[in-house]
């Protein structure tokens, strides 16, 4: 037995799969609920209608959907051109931090519109130029950028610590670390009367249509994508490598840069060290159960949102403990890396 790869794989073999590593998922998950003496379709039902049981439900999911999408397509991008990029939390962070200090001290004298969008290009350049110093070692030295981009999460989050404890301290905040808030005239709008969802979604929308175009319709995103098929079939056809890689590393942590940004802009206001549950880390789970398209990341994050807002109302009802729901978002990881194995490969005798 041998595995041999296709020539081609279908679009609709690959949602298969992924549909399949998600089904599967769910069915290891319901084995431990059952253990826990709660009936899994029972615990199921009201993790979707915690998620999806009420217009309140919904966007609530879909305002935790935002982060998890731009870190996903962040992590999809870099993958793409076997850029490992694992710092996506501190590229969050930091670009979080940049919004916040730019929108409180630099531009209250712009209009609401113009102040909005520099500060989402604040936060990209800040997420942006984090991940360029991984990538330049890399390039220049050889680096792995699995180890300085994982280690950066932390120095960043330090960091953070120390700004929010120090110069950027909200004296408002009654002794709560927390940074400034941003501007009110630079929030970002509600979508929903008397709900948290913003703007910000609709952006992240229109960065996935953006880099869906970037990939398939690019020159850049044939170099991209050439190279991370083959690096060295890729420099000897032409393509700079330095220059792609780059390429990819701005465009990578832009958009966890800009993940941070919508996230103090549209649902928090100032920065905390608490405000991430981990989108930077569950972004690789997204980008991975999208097969790195940023089509299937839209779904995949929508679907990881739907997971984590539902396990806190299921938990509540059954009294399943609300760390299923990490595990259902690992099994799907698990399950979701077979898939993609047997959606690229067959077996031959």
């Amino acid at each position: 037995m041998r595995l041999e790869r296709r020539t081609s794989v279908k679009w609709t073999l690959g949602a298969g799969a992924a549909l399949a590593a998600v089904m599967t998922a769910l069915a290891f998950a319901a084995g431990l609920i059952l253990a826990a003496g709660v009936n899994p379709l029972v615990a199921y039902l009201e993790m979707l209608r915690g998620a999806l049981g009420s217009r309140l439900a919904i966007t609530e999911m879909l305002t935790r959907a935002v982060p998890l999408m731009l870190t996903g397509l962040a992590a999809a991008v870099a993958f793409r051109a076997r850029l490992w990029n694992i710092g996506a939390e501190g590229q969050f962070y930091l670009g979080a931090l940049a919004v916040a200090w730019a929108g409180h001290s630099l531009m209250s004298s712009l209009p609401s519109a113009i102040g909005i969008a520099a500060l989402m290009v604040v936060g990209m350049a800040a997420g942006a130029l984090l991940l360029s110093g991984p990538a330049y070692l890399r390039l220049r030295f050889n680096v792995d950028e699995v180890v300085t981009t994982l280690l950066m999460n932390f120095v960043v989050i330090l960091f953070v610590g120390l700004m929010i404890e120090g110069p950027m301290r909200d004296p408002l905040a009654f002794g709560w670390p927390q940074s400034v808030p941003v501007d009110r005239n630079f929030r970002l709008p509600d979508l929903v009367q008397g709900t948290r969802l913003h703007a910000g979604f609709l952006i992240a929308l229109a960065m996935a249509g953006i880099v869906w175009l970037i990939i398939a319709r690019t020159v850049f995103g044939t170099e991209a994508r050439a190279a991370g098929f083959n690096a060295r079939a890729a420099e000897f056809a032409g393509v700079s490598l330095p220059r792609t890689i780059m390429g990819v590393a701005l465009l990578s942590g832009g958009l966890a840069g800009l993940a941070g940004g919508i996230e103090v802009a549209g649902v928090t206001g100032g920065v905390t060290t608490t405000m991430s549950p981990g989108f930077g880390y569950a972004g690789i789970v997204v980008a991975m159960l999208a097969a790195l398209h940023p089509a299937g990341v839209v779904a995949a994050s929508v679907f990881v949102a739907t997971v984590f807002v539902g396990a806190d109302a299921m938990s509540r009802a059954t009294g399943v403990p609300s760390f299923i729901a990490d595990v259902i978002v690992a099994l799907a990881l698990l399950t979701m890396l077979v898939a993609l194995l047997f959606s690229s490969y067959r077996i031959r005798r």
